[in-house]
């Protein structure tokens, strides 16, 4: 394909975005019935919106969201996430359709690792393992030995010989979390999601002082000074899982504020604090992952744009990453 028509058909997917959806459909019952007819799957991540969450297949976080799309028979694949996941999942699914209702749902943290920048870097250590977290583009996971989530990082570290050393990227935060709680040491890569960047400690303890009984938990995507206040640490799940099953009927959480619709539906009788961010707004959503809305959706699934397209190379050079992530998270059990 040349320039020019890659260029058009970029532009044809990203006009989808400017469509009206007539506001008498059902949304819902339009999106089950595209479901239906054209084999598709949803896959959503915890920080999408309320109504997509309720609308998807399947809601997890990034490694739950990699094992369903290396095992899912859907002919086309809806990704209601960020550009890298709907890259993710492409590679592991690529005889298949992949869909992601918004183009401009990008990355902070993928940004912050040009891959080109990345390479040079990686020049400096050339004995060094590469582990990277899943929450990077497809090109830098061709440069990468194995992948990693926040639920299954520990395993994955570990799972590398202690005479081997370590770079990991790109998350600077996680990177520091691991090197704490391994005891390994690593090289590490200084990129950092946004969200996660943004918790006001001080604004978090004055609302520790107000809820005493509730229980901080936190993402290892923040700051250390802020995981170091936490009561549990723990991937989006992981988060999800420990307010289902401790005692507690408070929790204040540092991560996006998406994850608690889920931690709402499944603990109604409990209550939910976003931890406050140090900006004006006192919200902590993801602006990337809020792009996703239910009509766009319902238009990239209507006219199967916009189409996730990888070319093969990257497929070939960085699934191995992948799948090594996931050979690990299973003989692990996660």
């Amino acid at each position: 394909m040349t320039n020019i028509a890659i260029a058009e058909k970029n532009l044809t997917q990203r006009g989808f975005l400017d469509l009206e959806v007539d506001p008498t459909l059902d949304l819902f019952e339009e999106i089950e019935r595209l479901k239906k007819e054209k084999n598709a799957i949803i896959l959503a991540h915890y920080y999408q919106e309320a109504e997509i969450q309720d609308i998807a297949d399947y809601i997890g976080d990034s490694l739950g969201l990699s094992q369903q799309a290396a095992k899912t028979d859907a002919d086309i694949i809806v990704f209601a996430g960020v550009h890298f996941m709907a890259e993710t999942a492409k590679m592991l699914s690529p005889s298949k359709k992949v869909l992601l209702p918004d183009l401009n749902a990008g990355c902070s943290l993928a940004d912050s690792c040009p891959p080109h920048l990345f390479r040079k870097f990686k020049e400096k250590y050339p004995d060094h393992v590469v582990v990277s977290y899943i929450n990077c583009t497809a090109e830098l996971k061709t440069l990468t030995d194995v992948c990693c989530t926040s639920t299954n990082a520990v395993q994955i570290i570990e799972s590398i010989p202690e005479d081997k050393g370590i770079i990991f990227a790109p998350d600077i935060n996680l990177g520091r979390y691991l090197v704490k709680k391994t005891g390994r040491d690593m090289v590490l890569w200084n990129g950092s999601c946004m969200v996660h960047e943004i918790f006001s400690g001080e604004k978090i303890t004055k609302l520790m002082l107000r809820h005493p009984e509730a229980k901080f938990i936190a993402h290892p995507e923040c700051e250390a000074h802020i995981l170091d206040k936490a009561d549990y640490i723990g991937s989006t799940s992981g988060l999800l899982k420990y307010t289902q099953e401790n005692e507690a009927t408070e929790f204040i959480v540092a991560t996006e504020s998406g994850i608690l619709h889920q931690m709402q539906k499944a603990s109604p009788h409990k209550t939910f604090y976003p931890a406050p961010p140090n900006n004006t707004c006192a919200c902590n959503e993801c602006p990337h992952m809020r792009l996703n809305t239910l009509e766009k959706l319902y238009l990239c699934m209507k006219h199967e744009l916009p189409e996730i397209e990888l070319p093969e190379w990257v497929i070939e050079q960085g699934v191995p990453s992948i799948d090594r992530m996931l050979a690990v998270s299973a003989k692990a059990g996660l």
